[in-house]
């Protein structure tokens, strides 16, 4: 791999964040505490064996992972982002409702709502 390869790799964040998903926490952090940030967490459970957690939070740990777009901040813990790594971070808003969601490339299977995923 050249040095303009790995560059490039190394640039991109270990998770994405849509426009759509950046202008909804922009808009949900409006009404926070100065300094309020999403978190973005994988937890065990959920009927295909891991589910999404989304929260707004104030707290940082010691071994969060941050990433930044137009403005707003999400955070990862590492643990969390070993399952997410090359993922987006999306909000839909459609006919059955409105939430955040992850493309996430690492999934081999997702729930029919899509909050809970296989590896």
């Amino acid at each position: 791999m050249s040095s303009v390869e790995s560059e490039t790799i190394a640039a991109k964040p270990p998770l994405s964040i849509s426009s759509n998903a950046a202008r909804r926490i922009q808009r949900i952090i409006q009404d926070e505490p100065t300094g309020t940030v999403l978190r973005v967490s994988v937890n065990g459970g959920g009927c295909q064996g891991f589910s999404y957690d989304f929260a707004m939070t104030r707290n940082r740990q010691p071994d969060d992972v941050t990433i930044e777009r137009d403005g707003i901040t999400v955070v990862v813990d590492e643990a969390s982002l070993e399952l997410l790594a090359g993922s987006e971070l999306d909000f839909v808003d459609n006919l059955i409702g409105q939430s955040f969601q992850v493309k996430n490339p690492n999934a081999t299977s997702t729930c029919g709502c899509g909050t809970s995923f296989a590896i």
